[in-house]
C-alpha cells in the first residue's frame, strides 16, 4: 500500500524539488499539489491524502490556517515546510511534529518520511496527532498575543515547562510565587504583580493581594456580608477573595 501524498507549497521551485525526492520513493503516491492554503483546504477534503507536506507562509491562508480551518481532528499525518520561522520551529520541537527548513535536504526529506511510515496506519496515530496539532494551533495564538503561555521551572534537578492554562492559581511568596495545578507545585522566581502582567487577562484574574487564579478553574464564589469571600476551585481549593478585588472577579466572570 502505497501512502497518498499531498504537497501543499505557493513555491514551485519547492514543490519541484518535492516531486522529484518522493519519486524515488515506493512506499508514497503523489496524488496532487497546491499553491495555497484554500486550495489545499479544498483538495484535502476531495482527495482525503494521508500525508500532507504544508508550507507555513503563503499568500492566502498560511499552514497553521489550514490546520484550523479543517480541524485538528480532520488531519493527516502533517510534515510542516518553513523557509525561517525560528518560533515555529521551537513549537514543532516542543509538540514532537515533524517539519523541514528550506531549501529541502534529500536525506532530512527520507528522514521525515521515515517517520510517517512508521506512525501512519497505527492504532493511536490519528488521535495522537490531533491532539498535538490543536495544542500547537494554542500554543501559536497565545504566542501571537503577547502573553505568556508557556513557563519554564525548575523542579527536583529538571526543567519543566508548565502551560499557563495548566496552572489553577498562584499564590506569592515575597520575591517568589506558586505555581499550583491540579497535580503539582511548582516555585517560580517572579514577584506576582510582574508575573500578572505577563498573564493573559481573560483567563487570569486577582483574586487578592496575593492570589491569582484561573477562572477556568473556578467552581463556586462565596460572598460575606463585610465583602470579602471564598473561591472554590473545581479541585476543591479554598482560596480567599479579598474586599479590593471582588469587584473585579465579578467584572472577569460576566
Amino acid at each position: 500500500m502505497t501512502i497518498r501524498t499531498l504537497i501543499v507549497d505557493d513555491e514551485p521551485s519547492a514543490r519541484k524539488r518535492l516531486r522529484s525526492f518522493l519519486a524515488t520513493e515506493a512506499d508514497f503516491e503523489i496524488v496532487g499539489e497546491c499553491a495555497g492554503g484554500l486550495e489545499a483546504v479544498a483538495k484535502t477534503r476531495i482527495l482525503d491524502p494521508q500525508l500532507l507536506f504544508l508550507d507555513i507562509k503563503m499568500p492566502d491562508l498560511d499552514g497553521f490556517g489550514v490546520v484550523e480551518t479543517l480541524g485538528a481532528e480532520n488531519m493527516p499525518a502533517t510534515i510542516f515546510v518553513t523557509a525561517h520561522d525560528q518560533y515555529a520551529l521551537r513549537a514543532f520541537e516542543c509538540h514532537a511534529i515533524d517539519y523541514l527548513v528550506k531549501p529541502l535536504d534529500r536525506n532530512r526529506v527520507r528522514e521525515a518520511l521515515r517517520n510517517v511510515l512508521k506512525h501512519v496506519g497505527g492504532a493511536d496515530t490519528e488521535g495522537t496527532l490531533s491532539h498535538r496539532l490543536s495544542s500547537l494551533i494554542e500554543d501559536l495564538k497565545a504566542e501571537r498575543s503577547g502573553y505568556l503561555y508557556r513557563l519554564t521551572v525548575k523542579s527536583a534537578g529538571r526543567l519543566v515547562l508548565l502551560r499557563t492554562e495548566d496552572v489553577d492559581w498562584i499564590d506569592a511568596a515575597g520575591n517568589y510565587v506558586w505555581l499550583n495545578t491540579h497535580k503539582e507545585r511548582f516555585r517560580l522566581r517572579a514577584r506576582i504583580s510582574e508575573l500578572e502582567r505577563k498573564l493573559d487577562p481573560k483567563q487570569f484574574v486577582r483574586i487578592h493581594r496575593s492570589t491569582i487564579v484561573n477562572s477556568s478553574a473556578i467552581r463556586e464564589i462565596h460572598s460575606s456580608r463585610h465583602g470579602e469571600g471564598v473561591v472554590i476551585l473545581l479541585n476543591g481549593q479554598r482560596l480567599n477573595l479579598s474586599r479590593t478585588y471582588r469587584e473585579k472577579l465579578a467584572s472577569h466572570l460576566t
